[in-house]
């Protein structure tokens, strides 16, 4: 079974390394066949697809997810198409978009959506619609090669707008966006019913998306406020199997090793640090999370990119296994690091 994915083009590397890391999570065993800017196909058995909508409720930089069923070319797609039996695919009414992913295929989409649809509408004698169709059938052309099928989920938007910072009933300035928040959670591999850290947990956001997915959550902060702001945030978001206390990331009061540990640490000397310099704090903090941390979990970590991450390392045996680079604007890129115990 192949299974195509459309990914957000918001950064060059963070939808695919997100998706590897679900598909992990998610015990589901596959292999790329394509991976492209706008597209990834992947080819999984058949008796997993029951899977994939857990897989798809995770993922934030993707937009689509479907089922191929037709991997053609151009001048052999209406031949495939009018002899596939969608009456086993469209039991009920029924919609079908096209969508390029580059510019190098002559059909047009319009055309397309009206030819694919009559196909259809000849041999099921299901009714059109456009606006909430029971079965959605997504064609994207990529250059000469066409896929058409069946959408397992889109990625719904109104989740990450409806939970930026400011919208919670606690917020506090810097807060990182909610859709980079579940990727870090994502990339950690932490599996539903697991525990996931963020000793520096600010107004809880990283919580509240490890929290969604299913994973019991643990949050510290050296200042109360936040720790009482965090409770508040996630009793908002319908979260109710979590541990936060205040406590200081460098000596954390935990009984039991947890699975993950997912961070956004505080930036510069200020209030928010105690008086630190980031780097001893961070260096200090690792020092700790390596001690609480079970020998597989990972660690996914955002820092400054002038922070040397290898110092901050310092100290322990993590390894890092894989970065991401985020521009925030000018004078600051956000680095993404995935770490695991060598």
């Amino acid at each position: 079974m192949e299974i195509a994915v459309i990914p957000s083009l918001e950064h060059p590397t963070l939808p695919q390394a997100e998706l590897e890391s679900v598909l992990a999570a998610e015990n589901i065993k596959y292999r790329f066949k394509k991976v492209k800017c706008g597209l990834m196909v992947i080819e999984m058995p058949d008796k997993l697809f029951p899977k994939l909508p857990n897989l798809v409720r995770r993922l934030s930089f993707t937009h689509e997810v479907f089922r191929v069923l037709l991997h053609t070319v151009n001048g052999e797609l209406e031949e495939r198409a009018s002899s596939y039996p969608w009456e086993d695919i469209v039991q009920d009414n029924y919609a079908v978009r096209v969508k390029k992913v580059d510019s190098g295929s002559d059909l047009n989409s319009l055309d397309l959506e009206k030819k694919l649809g009559g196909i259809i509408k000849r041999r099921t004698g299901a009714g059109v619609n456009l606006e909430s169709p029971h079965t959605f059938i997504r064609t994207v052309l990529n250059h000469d090669e066409v896929l058409v099928g069946d959408r397992v989920s889109s990625i719904s938007k109104k989740h990450f707008f409806e939970l930026k910072p400011h919208k919670r009933p606690f917020f506090y300035p810097g807060s990182m966006h909610p859709k980079l928040a579940r990727c870090m959670v994502n990339l950690t591999r932490v599996k539903r019913g697991e525990s996931l850290l963020d000793p520096f947990c600010g107004t809880g956001g990283i919580l509240i998306e490890a929290g969604i997915i299913g994973a019991r959550v643990i949050g510290s902060d050296l200042d109360y406020k936040m720790v009482e702001g965090t409770k508040e945030n996630l009793i908002h978001c319908g979260i109710t199997d979590f541990q936060i206390f205040r406590a200081d990331a460098r000596s954390l009061p935990l009984s039991e090793p947890v699975d993950a540990v997912a961070t956004d640490p505080p930036y510069g000397i200020s209030a928010s640090t105690g008086g630190e310099k980031s780097q001893d704090l961070y260096q200090q903090s690792m020092v700790s999370i390596a001690q609480i941390i079970k020998e597989d979990g990972r660690v996914c970590i955002a820092t400054p990119h002038y922070l040397d991450i290898q110092e901050v390392l310092e100290g322990t045996n993590f390894e890092v296994i894989e970065q991401h680079h985020i521009r925030m604007h000018k004078s600051l890129t956000r680095v993404i690091s995935v770490l695991k115990l060598a």
